[in-house]
């Protein structure tokens, strides 16, 4: 892959759910797999498939397809799940606890480990949401560095955001997915990917 050339986020965004494809498909009954079937099970086009793949190189042959196998470890290598990524949630409430359980039933979920959910709720705090401990927000700036979580799921009231996001950051944080409603301003470098349900469902109305 050149890095010097800019993937478009669109491009990354998609990225996961062509391992997700790959992820549940038994290579010994479909060794290799074209993009047209990759474009049918995710819902985009060949076209799209064999575009976004052009960001990283090679991976097919054409009027073939590509190796499975192959294909789904370069997916993971691109999106950096070959190694254990470590995951903090900030609100252990209905969202954040729904959040923790559906994602470790996902069947892909082994590389992302959420290993720390905070609260400053003092009834939470030492109780678990499927096995991950919950720590008061006091312990927040310790605990990142004590266990190494370079990830952050914001999902709490929209009460003192920036201050929680800034220590996130000056604790080592380099990416956060926020359900909180509101804006989040980080240093360059720091991604921030917002997730609304509210404005997706306003926005999905217009088809209604």
């Amino acid at each position: 892959m050149n890095r010097d050339k800019k993937v478009p986020d669109v491009v990354i965004r998609r990225l996961p759910l062509y391992l997700r494809v790959l992820s549940v498909i038994d290579p010994a009954e479909l060794p290799i797999i074209s993009s047209e079937q990759m474009a049918t099970m995710v819902g985009t086009s060949s076209v799209q498939v064999r575009k976004d793949l052009s960001y990283f190189g090679v991976f097919g042959k054409q009027g073939v397809g590509y190796h499975t196998v192959s294909l789904k470890d370069e997916l993971r290598r691109i999106l950096k799940l070959d190694r254990e990524v470590r995951v903090g949630l900030i609100g252990a409430g209905n969202l954040g606890a729904a959040l923790v359980r559906y994602h470790q039933r996902s069947p892909v979920h082994k590389p992302l480990q959420i290993v720390a959910l905070f609260d400053n709720d003092e009834k939470k705090v030492g109780r678990k949401v499927a096995e991950v401990e919950i720590y008061h927000i006091d312990q927040l700036s310790v605990k990142i560095r004590e266990l190494n979580i370079k990830m952050m799921i914001l999902a709490f009231p929209a009460v003192n955001v920036q201050e929680i996001v800034d220590a996130c950051v000056e604790n080592g944080i380099t990416s956060f997915l926020n359900f909180v409603p509101a804006s989040i301003k980080t240093p360059p470098g720091i991604k921030v990917q917002n997730s609304d349900v509210t404005l997706d469902l306003q926005s999905l109305a217009y088809y209604t």
